[in-house]
């Protein structure tokens, strides 16, 4: 069998590995369509169509990324997918109620009558609303190590307004890239406001983080480990002082740069990826679960690992090449 020499605690790694490259990957590409449907205007139709236009070739494929994911949490991990589904089945089932939202009102827009289309223009907003809040608050519960006392509540309701705002700044930044006229500038001012309430989320969780758990309070604030994780939240602080300069300055300069919000926004939620990565690596579950005592049995990996090395490059090469087929501004929404 391929991969037989190969040692659990290194299957381990791999496996957690893929695991934070899908969720990453969901969180960026999934993230900007799912702001965009934060974003959309109720009472403006024609910014509702190019804005759907923007996302259409790419938003369901998105999502590819969360399933992966939660296939890997199942079958490497099966005793932290059973906790994290036990303590978050609720609002897990409410992200799921979301998903359909945005799929059934993403085609039935172009099927029913006009005068009926924004009703599901609306649903596919509220549905992403839904959506990004249940996340961050599943993302908050799981910080605290799957807690449900009440600061752990709070905490997961501060996650739920920061990822919301993460999002709906990351899709901003997406209609900047891919669109022009009135709905760009709209974008750039949707950008600004989103920048500024990305930059207080990131404070706020960041600081309420370092009260969870102490090895990673200690490992933050301690030296010498401290200094050069300092190098994270001063690169993103940075990144974000530059992306609310290239706001002001980029209209001016008639779509030559368009691209460069947007990359920033993928620096930042990378460095804020790598973060929570170095914060509670090995642990699967923070403070309560980690790889070793969560990992699934050696022979079932090394199987599954050869659907993995097959199946992750191909979605990989897919993703470029739809985004390389569809580069370019959002051309006018049409059906066949």
């Amino acid at each position: 069998m391929p991969f037989e020499s190969l040692s659990l605690e290194t299957l381990g790694d791999i496996y957690i590995g893929v695991f934070g490259l899908a969720v990453l990957l969901y969180a960026i590409l999934d993230g900007y369509d799912l702001g965009v449907g934060i974003l959309m205007p109720p009472r403006h139709e024609g910014y509702r169509d190019t804005m759907i236009s923007s996302i259409g070739p790419y938003w369901d494929a998105n999502e590819t990324w969360l399933v992966l994911a939660v296939g890997i949490l199942l079958f490497a991990f099966p005793d932290a997918h059973n906790r994290f589904l036990q303590t978050l089945y609720l609002p897990a089932t409410f992200m799921l109620l979301g998903l359909i939202m945005r799929g059934v009102s993403f085609d039935f827009r172009a099927k029913v009558a006009q005068v009926k289309k924004r009703k599901w223009d609306l649903s596919f907003k509220y549905g992403s609303l839904v959506v990004t809040l249940t996340q961050g608050y599943m993302l908050g519960i799981y910080v605290t190590g799957l807690r449900t006392d009440l600061w752990a509540q709070g905490f997961a309701l501060l996650s739920a307004i920061g990822v919301s705002a993460a999002y709906a700044f990351i899709g901003s930044c997406w209609l900047i890239l891919k669109t022009e006229g009135e709905l760009q500038e709209k974008a750039f001012h949707w950008a600004r406001r989103g920048l500024l309430a990305l930059a207080i989320g990131i404070s706020a969780v960041s600081l309420a983080n370092l009260t969870l758990h102490e090895d990673v309070r200690e490992m933050w604030l301690s030296a010498p480990s401290g200094y050069y994780l300092a190098a994270i939240p001063i690169s993103c602080f940075i990144l974000l002082s530059l992306c609310a300069i290239s706001l002001k300055k980029l209209p001016a300069y008639k779509g030559r740069a368009d691209w460069l919000p947007f990359a920033i926004a993928l620096v930042v939620f990378g460095l804020c990826f790598a973060a929570f990565a170095v914060s509670y690596y090995p642990y699967v579950v923070p403070g309560e679960m980690t790889i070793e005592g969560a990992i699934s049995s050696a022979g079932s990996l090394r199987f599954l690992l050869v659907g993995i090395v097959i199946v992750v490059p191909c979605i990989l090469a897919y993703t470029l090449l739809v985004y390389r087929i569809f580069a370019g501004k959002a051309e006018e929404l049409s059906y066949y």
